[in-house]
């Protein structure tokens, strides 16, 4: 096996099967008896799985890129994701910190929300950022609209607030109120 690793150049794209999963990871046999590794954050780049099982299955065929070649051992790392180009250079253009995006909230927890952004991207909302003005918080399958209050290009995370939209609002109105009050002071002073 040593030798036919040597015959598949990093880099290269490559069909296997599924042979097995693992917490971290999805384990693809290549032709030739050649085995490696797809570690469970190589599988997506949109996506964030709690097991690979929620990507795929064994027996099913995966294309696959060779990352690295541990001839020593005789192990490939292999990568999914890297198939198609890197979408977070374009996702920093459309979901800038500040921009405001229509977005379907995946599911609810204690900690807060997994909500699906356009292009299937998935990011996660701060459970009192899913607060309602009308009181309560957002469910699962709810649409809303979010703000983006964080992006990190590096752990590839996309903060989002909810009420943070309306909250805007409602201060916005009372400044304007406390300011038409303070003219409204004023006037009346003046002799």
């Amino acid at each position: 096996m040593g030798e036919n690793c040597r015959q598949i150049p990093v880099g290269s794209r490559v069909k296997g099967k599924v042979k097995n999963l693992t917490p971290f990871g999805v384990f693809v046999e290549l032709a030739d008896g050649i085995g490696g590794m797809i570690h469970i954050s190589d599988l997506s780049w949109t996506k964030r799985f709690n097991h690979p099982s929620e990507f795929t299955k064994a027996g099913n065929e995966l294309e696959v890129v060779v990352l690295d070649i541990d001839n020593d051992n005789r192990k490939l790392t292999l990568g999914h994701k890297q198939i198609e180009e890197d979408p977070w250079d374009t996702f920093e253009t459309v979901f800038p910190v500040g921009s405001v995006h229509e977005a379907t909230v995946l599911s609810a927890e204690e900690k807060g929300a997994i909500v699906l952004l356009p292009y299937g991207l998935e990011a996660f909302a701060p459970k009192k950022h899913t607060a309602k003005k009308e009181g309560g918080f957002l469910a699962a399958d709810e649409k809303a609209e979010f703000k983006v209050i964080e992006f990190s290009r590096n752990d590839k995370k996309i903060i989002l607030s909810h009420a943070r939209l309306w909250e805007e609002v409602q201060r916005e109105v009372e400044v304007s109120e406390k300011n038409e009050k303070k003219a409204e002071r004023e006037k009346q002073l003046k002799p």
